[in-house]
């Protein structure tokens, strides 16, 4: 009989992952779907990115890789960041990120504070680590941020970690310089605590974006960036993201990355090369689409009865609260798991309820698809929930 390990206690495939699994499951049965569910933006890889990916193959770049990464790509990430190459790992996405710096610093039982909402894998990656999440609610009136009296409160003596996710999936919420600065005042008192600062979605912002390490310089003994180039250049196939901290760390999470993938693809590299040293203007074409399509959810979803949507400030996500459709409210739904639930077999559009980023009450809805299919959804959505309360 197989015996599964404990570290994956309550551990299971992502809710994300099983709701898009549901939606193809009704595609085949014959129903009309519209999936609003994943982060995937529909516009296609840039073609000089391709074009490097294809010359690089050509080119015999397709032997192992340098574990921490190939030097070129490394050397770009640094200097866009005014960093040392020392200071920075490329990875197998910017997951594998997360992952290599978890299992090279936690030890059972330590701690990692995390904002809720938060992007459902941090919690099970921590307790892979043998970590401990500890999880602060930060509801749609604190605009989903962190509070520093909120963090002050949550610190213990094994706390090693506040994970930082600006902006944010899937609220789509950005720190400020001023709301960093005052988290990392709390932070000043509490030398052990390190910060993982997740900047994936930097590119895609609707409001001013400042990085963590521009915002509290002091911090830069013991914080880690995580970006890539899955979400701004379409590129979430290619699989590289990459870290950016202090030597020590990097050489730690190097030496876990040896022992698991030895490194990412080489000619994934090769291409994000290509991305990063790109024009900016593609970036900010894609980022005016986002932009576009946030202002269509936002109003559509502002117009459904029992729905209460806040406008994101990045990304491609939008979180609103659905809960005036809930029975606690007078409404026709236990909670939101039973409305995405509803809303899929009714209506036929999935969405991912709020419970699977560790704030119930809400739903998120990626605006990362076509125009079109997001406008669809909201009709459907929209219909839907009128006639369930005519």
């Amino acid at each position: 009989m197989f015996h599964r390990a404990n570290r994956l206690n309550g551990i299971e495939l992502s809710e994300i992952v099983q709701i898009s699994e549901a939606a193809a499951r009704l595609r085949s049965e014959g129903r009309d779907v519209l999936a609003l569910s994943t982060g995937e933006p529909d516009l296609p890889t840039p073609a000089h990115v391709v074009e490097a990916a294809h010359a690089a193959a050509l080119d015999g770049k397709t032997k192992y890789p340098p574990t921490a990464g190939v030097l070129d790509l490394r050397a770009e990430i640094a200097r866009q960041a005014k960093a040392e190459v020392a200071e920075v790992i490329v990875s197998t996405g910017a997951k594998q990120v997360i992952a290599n710096a978890m299992l090279a610093s936690l030890d059972p039982g330590d701690e990692v504070i995390m904002p809720a909402p938060y992007w459902t894998s941090y919690s099970d990656i921590v307790r892979m680590a043998g970590g401990t999440p500890v999880i602060l609610p930060c509801p749609m009136d604190q605009g989903f941020k962190l509070l520093p009296e909120q963090l002050e409160a949550a610190i213990t003596p094994r706390t090693r970690w506040l994970m930082l996710n600006t902006p944010s999936n899937p609220s789509g919420a950005i720190y400020t310089q001023d709301e960093i600065a005052a988290l990392a005042s709390v932070l000043s008192r509490h030398p052990q605590v390190w910060v993982l600062a997740d900047e994936i979605y930097r590119h895609l912002s609707f409001t001013p974006f400042v990085s963590v390490a521009e915002a509290a310089p002091d911090l830069a003994d013991r914080l880690l960036i995580v970006d890539g180039v899955a979400k701004a250049w379409s590129m979430t196939g290619w699989r590289i993201g990459w870290g950016m901290g202090p030597v020590e760390l990097i050489k730690a999470m190097v030496a876990v990355q040896g022992q698991v993938t030895s490194g990412a693809c080489s000619i994934a590299q090769w291409a994000s090369l290509a991305a990063l040293t790109g024009s900016a203007d593609l970036l900010e074409e894609r980022r005016a689409v986002f932009s576009e399509r946030r202002n269509l959810v936002v109003a559509g979803l502002n117009a459904v009865p029992g729905l209460r949507c806040a406008a994101p400030d990045g990304a491609f996500y939008a979180f609103p609260s659905c809960a005036g459709l809930l029975e606690d409210q007078g409404g026709p739904f236990k909670n939101d798991a039973d409305f995405c639930t509803w809303l899929l077999e009714d209506a036929g559009v999935a969405l991912v309820p709020g419970r699977a980023f560790g704030l119930p009450g809400h739903f998120r809805l990626s605006f990362a698809y076509a125009q079109d299919t997001i406008a669809a959804g909201l009709a459907r959505l929209k219909a839907a929930v009128e006639r369930k309360l005519s």
